[in-house]
Protein backbone atom coordinates (compact mmCIF):
# COMPACT_ATOMS: atom_id res chain seq x y z
CA UNK A 1 0.00 0.00 0.00
CA UNK A 2 1.50 3.28 -0.67
CA UNK A 3 1.63 6.57 1.50
CA UNK A 4 -1.02 8.47 -0.64
CA UNK A 5 -3.69 5.77 0.21
CA UNK A 6 -2.60 5.66 4.08
CA UNK A 7 -2.81 9.35 4.45
CA UNK A 8 -6.69 10.25 5.32
CA UNK A 9 -8.46 12.30 3.02
CA UNK A 10 -8.62 15.79 5.62
CA UNK A 11 -4.77 15.30 6.05
CA UNK A 12 -3.77 15.28 2.25
CA UNK A 13 -2.60 18.69 0.56
CA UNK A 14 -5.49 19.65 -2.20
CA UNK A 15 -4.80 20.78 -5.01
CA UNK A 16 -6.73 22.55 -8.41
CA UNK A 17 -5.97 21.78 -11.43
CA UNK A 18 -7.55 24.29 -14.24
CA UNK A 19 -7.23 23.46 -17.42
CA UNK A 20 -9.41 23.36 -20.54
CA UNK A 21 -7.80 19.93 -21.75
CA UNK A 22 -9.84 16.99 -19.69
CA UNK A 23 -6.97 15.00 -21.17
CA UNK A 24 -4.14 17.04 -19.61
CA UNK A 25 -6.44 17.58 -16.40
CA UNK A 26 -6.56 13.26 -16.06
CA UNK A 27 -3.07 12.54 -16.26
CA UNK A 28 -1.70 14.89 -13.73
CA UNK A 29 -4.91 13.87 -11.46
CA UNK A 30 -3.28 10.85 -11.41
CA UNK A 31 0.16 11.78 -10.93
CA UNK A 32 -0.87 14.45 -7.95
CA UNK A 33 -2.62 11.09 -6.66
CA UNK A 34 0.38 9.25 -6.72
CA UNK A 35 1.89 11.76 -5.18
CA UNK A 36 -0.61 12.16 -1.89
CA UNK A 37 -2.67 15.06 -2.79
CA UNK A 38 -6.73 15.15 -2.64
CA UNK A 39 -7.25 16.60 -6.66
CA UNK A 40 -9.70 18.74 -7.81
CA UNK A 41 -10.46 19.71 -11.59
CA UNK A 42 -12.24 22.54 -13.21
CA UNK A 43 -12.33 23.59 -17.37
CA UNK A 44 -13.32 27.04 -17.42
CA UNK A 45 -13.49 29.97 -15.71
CA UNK A 46 -16.56 29.77 -13.36
CA UNK A 47 -16.56 26.19 -12.74
CA UNK A 48 -12.92 26.94 -10.91
CA UNK A 49 -14.14 29.51 -9.28
CA UNK A 50 -17.10 27.57 -7.86
CA UNK A 51 -14.70 24.10 -7.03
CA UNK A 52 -12.13 26.69 -5.51
CA UNK A 53 -14.76 28.01 -2.96
CA UNK A 54 -15.88 24.97 -2.45
CA UNK A 55 -13.18 22.91 -2.02
CA UNK A 56 -10.67 25.12 -1.03
CA UNK A 57 -7.49 23.96 -1.77
CA UNK A 58 -3.80 25.04 -0.99
CA UNK A 59 -2.70 24.64 -4.32
CA UNK A 60 -3.63 25.88 -8.02
CA UNK A 61 -2.13 24.75 -11.19
CA UNK A 62 -3.97 27.40 -13.48
CA UNK A 63 -4.22 27.84 -17.48
CA UNK A 64 -4.37 31.28 -18.93
CA UNK A 65 -6.62 30.66 -21.80
CA UNK A 66 -10.00 28.81 -20.92
CA UNK A 67 -13.79 29.41 -21.81
CA UNK A 68 -15.59 32.04 -19.51
CA UNK A 69 -12.45 34.06 -18.82
CA UNK A 70 -8.63 34.33 -18.85
CA UNK A 71 -6.34 32.84 -15.86
CA UNK A 72 -5.16 36.34 -14.88
CA UNK A 73 -8.62 36.96 -14.08
CA UNK A 74 -9.13 33.63 -12.08
CA UNK A 75 -5.58 34.29 -10.38
CA UNK A 76 -7.17 37.40 -8.88
CA UNK A 77 -10.24 36.57 -7.75
CA UNK A 78 -8.85 33.73 -6.79
CA UNK A 79 -5.98 35.62 -4.06
CA UNK A 80 -9.15 37.68 -3.27
CA UNK A 81 -10.63 34.84 -1.93
CA UNK A 82 -7.38 33.03 -0.17
CA UNK A 83 -4.46 35.06 0.39
CA UNK A 84 -2.35 32.19 0.99
CA UNK A 85 -3.10 29.84 -1.75
CA UNK A 86 -0.40 28.82 -3.74
CA UNK A 87 -1.02 29.69 -7.65
CA UNK A 88 1.55 28.67 -10.24
CA UNK A 89 0.23 29.41 -13.90
CA UNK A 90 0.94 26.56 -16.78
CA UNK A 91 0.34 28.01 -20.53
CA UNK A 92 1.05 27.12 -23.99
CA UNK A 93 1.14 30.80 -24.86
CA UNK A 94 4.02 32.02 -22.50
CA UNK A 95 5.03 35.41 -22.82
CA UNK A 96 6.61 37.84 -20.86
CA UNK A 97 3.78 40.08 -20.54
CA UNK A 98 1.65 37.15 -18.84
CA UNK A 99 4.51 36.22 -16.45
CA UNK A 100 4.45 39.53 -15.12
CA UNK A 101 1.18 40.06 -14.88
CA UNK A 102 0.51 36.86 -13.29
CA UNK A 103 3.01 37.20 -10.18
CA UNK A 104 1.82 41.07 -10.00
CA UNK A 105 -1.40 39.62 -9.35
CA UNK A 106 -0.27 36.68 -6.60
CA UNK A 107 0.70 33.70 -8.40
CA UNK A 108 3.96 32.52 -6.76
CA UNK A 109 5.41 30.55 -10.52
CA UNK A 110 5.08 30.36 -14.42
CA UNK A 111 5.76 27.90 -16.10
CA UNK A 112 5.15 26.77 -20.21
CA UNK A 113 3.68 23.60 -21.14
CA UNK A 114 4.48 20.57 -20.73
CA UNK A 115 5.14 20.90 -17.77
CA UNK A 116 4.44 17.38 -15.62
CA UNK A 117 4.03 16.85 -12.15
CA UNK A 118 7.47 16.74 -10.79
CA UNK A 119 7.96 20.44 -12.51
CA UNK A 120 4.89 22.11 -11.25
CA UNK A 121 5.56 20.56 -7.74
CA UNK A 122 9.03 21.93 -7.49
CA UNK A 123 7.64 24.88 -8.89
CA UNK A 124 5.45 25.01 -5.68
CA UNK A 125 8.46 25.18 -3.26
CA UNK A 126 10.67 27.30 -4.71
CA UNK A 127 9.49 30.83 -3.39
CA UNK A 128 12.49 32.47 -3.76
CA UNK A 129 13.53 34.15 -7.14
CA UNK A 130 16.73 32.52 -8.91
CA UNK A 131 19.85 34.78 -9.75
CA UNK A 132 21.58 32.14 -11.57
CA UNK A 133 19.03 32.03 -14.12
CA UNK A 134 20.97 32.89 -17.51
CA UNK A 135 20.39 35.68 -19.51
CA UNK A 136 19.70 34.96 -23.33
CA UNK A 137 22.62 34.65 -25.80
CA UNK A 138 19.99 36.51 -28.26
CA UNK A 139 18.00 39.06 -28.35
CA UNK A 140 14.19 38.22 -29.34
CA UNK A 141 12.87 37.65 -32.74
CA UNK A 142 10.98 40.58 -34.63
CA UNK A 143 8.05 38.04 -34.13
CA UNK A 144 8.44 37.22 -31.11
CA UNK A 145 8.48 41.34 -29.88
CA UNK A 146 5.20 41.35 -31.71
CA UNK A 147 3.89 38.35 -29.77
CA UNK A 148 5.00 39.77 -26.36
CA UNK A 149 3.44 42.89 -27.80
CA UNK A 150 0.67 41.78 -28.38
CA UNK A 151 0.20 39.76 -25.14
CA UNK A 152 1.43 42.87 -23.45
CA UNK A 153 -1.39 44.93 -25.08
CA UNK A 154 -4.25 42.55 -24.49
CA UNK A 155 -3.10 42.16 -20.78
CA UNK A 156 -3.55 45.88 -20.54
CA UNK A 157 -7.27 45.60 -21.96
CA UNK A 158 -8.62 42.52 -19.38
CA UNK A 159 -8.32 40.01 -22.16
CA UNK A 160 -10.28 42.66 -24.75
CA UNK A 161 -9.73 41.10 -28.51
CA UNK A 162 -11.80 43.75 -29.70
CA UNK A 163 -10.51 46.97 -27.34
CA UNK A 164 -6.60 45.04 -28.14
CA UNK A 165 -7.34 45.10 -32.01
CA UNK A 166 -8.29 48.82 -32.00
CA UNK A 167 -5.44 49.67 -29.83
CA UNK A 168 -2.92 47.82 -31.77
CA UNK A 169 -5.00 49.04 -35.80
CA UNK A 170 -5.64 45.73 -36.89
CA UNK A 171 -8.84 43.99 -37.48
CA UNK A 172 -10.30 41.74 -34.92
CA UNK A 173 -10.03 38.63 -36.64
CA UNK A 174 -6.64 39.15 -37.44
CA UNK A 175 -5.67 39.28 -34.18
CA UNK A 176 -7.45 36.16 -33.15
CA UNK A 177 -5.55 34.42 -35.87
CA UNK A 178 -2.31 35.53 -34.05
CA UNK A 179 -3.53 34.81 -30.97
CA UNK A 180 -4.83 31.33 -31.73
CA UNK A 181 -1.04 30.47 -33.32
CA UNK A 182 1.37 28.88 -31.02
CA UNK A 183 4.05 31.82 -29.79
CA UNK A 184 7.02 32.21 -31.81
CA UNK A 185 10.25 30.71 -30.65
CA UNK A 186 12.70 33.43 -29.32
Amino acid sequence: MDGASQTPLHQRPRILLVDDSENLCFALRKAFERRGYDVGCAHCADTAMAVFEDFGPQYVVMDLRMPGGSGLMLVRRMKEVAPDVAIVVVTGYGSVATAVEAIKLGAIHYLVKPADASEIEAAFKRLLGDDGVASPEAPLSVDRLEWEHIQSTLSDRQGNVSATARALGMHRRTLQRKLNKRPVAR
